[in-house]
């Protein structure tokens, strides 16, 4: 696949029926907001052929003469790529990527108010000589910060259209849009690329930009800027390296990269970061005669609060602070919504009941599926509110200085900070989680990093904590502000980073000892006013995630529980407690529970461990499932007093206490119980051997961890 010429773009544009153009940006620029708002969220989203890097695309609102797909590339800091991510960006802007259609014309987003840095990543794209929208976002930010951009001059100067945006106030996205169309319609032609070169250097060049005009189809600016940006660094050339050329052509590639780089020494030039010194030097004269800065308060405010929230002692004082705030708020802010839900559920059932003749059709719709899904979409409320607050430190820029505090615990693990936002994004899903480390470029990082992203507790597992919790952990006062339930939960939370800590080290030690660990640049966002229209945006597509995905699961694992739990039919002399325990699922759980009992486990929840490998969430639905069957009324049971009132029928004691709630949810903080994240480990990992060393050594570590609570507790007289 050749990348286009702005005339062959041009001459072709009414002959096909798509026009895809691509969107591109540095990482905490606004993108994927730009995005959503020029495709108004009519967007699907795949897969990278071959690789689980994630792509999304969507159509935009054009002329009566176009039909234009967008593509939301990930982002990158320059072409020269460090990651896999990266990599792919870069192939799909030069035309290089497998099944990628053709760009016909990039939007790149960029941070007005970090303009100077952001420049580097436009001018590298405008020099491919494709047709280029430059779209300045966060304009408010940059007025804020007290910069006054002249985007005429800055257009001028670059000679591609310079497009003002406030993305998170839909500002300035309907001349962006119009602006894309007018673009395709009429492509400036462009000679030259932006990065001025002398003629002594373009004939130190000559080797390289041969090779690419042979190998490549690459515009005559792009092939000069490529062959500057191999010369400089071995990732741009690693890059070509991993292409689809011939051995002949890559050893000719490394042969001309030679010549060019002992010409430069020749001449006494330092060939190492050759292009960053060119452009920054020439981005720094556009900057001076584009921006005029004035210092304004805000600025210094900003360095006062970060001498603060980042400082080595009150910085993670203040984050876990924050974080017990948060766990405390949603235990308040959800029971009422949650009373909402599950009265509905119960009235559902109830009116479906009466509607389904009693018999097995109405035992499957209410025991199954109304009461298996009912007791997960219950927890639904504080699924949201943790998804609101982790949105909301987000977008206040101090999700970005909780990673920076971070990297200092990361390094003295033996891992970089770029650990740090797969970590974070595994408190939501490992999924994104694990996929998220494609941006560390160090194998022995990405690897141990994979492994204990699912030791963060994800949100599926909230649902299982919410009701050991809620049914009990008493609800007593700390300190006047939290509440023991409140700072259970964070507990929780802070065993799984604390197990992960140590996860890391040993694997550190055993398996990854000599290999080089990577380095860790992030650049931390100005704060920012939240924009409660993203945030909600943000709450919608993890309720829907979650409802849609999470939902087929339960539904699908409640019928056949049902099934095992209904069967053999008992007969009319059972008395009720005695008919599930007789079923198949009952039969199966009797048979591990010789194995879970030293952890305080019964039989009934050795059959929840069973179907939640299949999704975290489904020990929910799978104690309410049993227990309404078991209960054989029409009816829905309150699962929470269901669990306080069993008793031991061989002691007479309750069966289910604080301490068994606290040893069930340390094996759910520590256990692999999760299928969808185990394969994506194998795809990731390229290897089955890594999936089962993690189902292994979580597995113990929450045997183990479990044991010790429970046998821990009853030594000291708890429970």
């Amino acid at each position: 696949m050749s990348l286009s010429s702005p005339e062959d773009a041009h001459t072709s544009l009414l002959s096909d029926a798509w026009i895809d153009i691509a969107l591109i940006g540095n990482p905490n620029t606004g993108k994927t907001s730009i995005f959503n708002a020029l495709t108004g969220l009519r967007h699907k989203i795949g897969n990278y052929p071959g690789v689980t890097v994630e792509r999304k695309s969507g159509m935009i609102s054009g002329s009566d003469r176009l039909r234009i797909r967008l593509h939301d590339l990930p982002g990158l800091y320059s072409l020269n790529p460090k990651s896999l991510d990266e990599r792919i960006a870069k192939e799909a802007l030069i035309g290089v990527s497998p099944d990628q259609p053709p760009i016909r014309l990039v939007v790149v987003v960029a941070d007005a108010s970090n303009l100077s840095r952001n420049l580097y990543l436009v001018t590298q794209v405008i020099d491919l000589g494709l047709p280029v929208v430059a779209a300045l976002n966060m304009m408010d930010d940059a007025r804020a910060s007290g910069l006054h951009i002249d985007t005429k001059t800055l257009s001028a100067r670059l000679n591609v259209p310079v497009v003002p945006v406030i993305a998170s106030r839909a500002e300035g996205i309907d001349h962006l849009r119009k602006t894309i169309c007018a673009v395709l319609e009429n492509p400036l032609p462009r000679e030259e690329g932006t990065l001025r070169i002398d003629e002594a250097l373009k004939n130190d060049l000559k080797p390289l930009t041969g090779w690419l005009s042979e190998y490549t189809s690459l515009a005559p600016s792009a092939q000069t800027a490529e062959a500057l940006r191999i010369a400089s660094s071995d990732l741009a050339g690693d890059a070509w390296m991993q292409g689809a050329h011939t051995a002949a052509c890559k050893n000719d590639l490394q042969t001309q990269t030679r010549e060019v780089r002992a010409r430069l020494e020749e001449r006494h030039i330092a060939w190492r970061m050759l292009e960053a010194t060119l452009r920054y030097r020439q981005i720094d004269e556009l900057y001076a005669a584009t921006v005029h800065e004035t210092p304004m308060e805000v600025q210094r405010l900003h360095v006062r609060l970060d001498r603060v929230l980042t400082h080595r002692i009150a910085g993670p004082a203040i984050v876990l602070l924050v974080f017990a705030l948060i766990f405390q708020t949603i235990f308040s802010w959800a029971e009422a919504p949650m009373t909402v839900i599950e009265t509905g559920v119960g009235d559902l059932n109830h009116h479906v009941a009466r509607l389904i003749p009693e018999g097995t059709l109405q035992s499957l719709t209410t025991d199954g599926v109304i009461t298996g899904v009912g007791a997960v979409v219950v927890f639904l409320p504080q699924i949201l509110f943790l998804f609101f607050f982790l949105a909301l430190l987000e977008d206040t820029g101090y999700l970005a200085r909780i990673a920076f505090l971070m990297d200092r615990l990361m390094r003295s693990i033996g891992l970089s900070g770029r650990a740090v936002i797969p970590l974070l994004s595994s408190f939501a899903c490992a999924i994104p989680g694990v996929m998220a480390t494609r941006t560390i470029s160090n194998w022995r990082d990405r690897l141990i990093t994979i492994m204990i992203a699912p030791l963060m507790s994800c949100s599926a597992r909230l649902p299982v904590y919410i009701l050991m919790i809620g049914t009990f952990i008493p609800d007593t006062p700390v300190l006047g502000v939290f509440s023991l339930p409140g700072l259970t939960l964070l507990a929780m939370y802070l065993i799984g980073m604390s197990i992960a800590v140590l996860a890391a080290l040993v694997l550190n030690r055993l398996f990854m000892r000599n290999m080089p660990s990577d380095t860790f640049i992030i650049e931390l966002p100005p704060y920012r006013r939240p924009s409660l229209k993203w945030i909600l945006l943000q709450m919608y597509e993890r309720a829907k995630v979650f409802v849609s995905d999470a939902g087929r699961i339960i539904v699908a694992i409640s019928i056949v529980l049902w099934f095992l739990a209904s069967y053999p039919r008992p007969t009319s002399e059972d008395p009720p407690g005695e008919r599930i325990a007789q079923s198949y699922a009952g039969q199966v759980g009797h048979a591990i529970e010789p194995i879970i009992a030293p952890l305080g486990f019964d039989w009934k929840l050795g059959i929840g461990l069973i179907t939640s490998f299949a999704a975290r969430e489904v020990m929910v639905s799978t104690l309410a499932t049993i227990y309404n069957v078991e209960d054989g009324n029409e009816e829905s049971v309150d699962l929470r007093t269901a669990l306080r009132n069993e008793i031991n029928p061989a002691t007479g004691a309750p069966q289910y206490t604080p301490l068994v709630a606290v040893s069930l949810m340390v094996f759910f903080v520590l256990a692999c119980q999760c299928m969808a994240t185990v394969a994506i480990v194998g795809r990731e990992t390229n290897s089955w051997r890594w999936p089962v060393v993690m189902i292994v050594y979580m597995t113990g570590l929450a045997y183990l961890g479990s044991l010790v609570v429970f046998q821990g507790g009853r030594m000291i007289g708890w429970g």
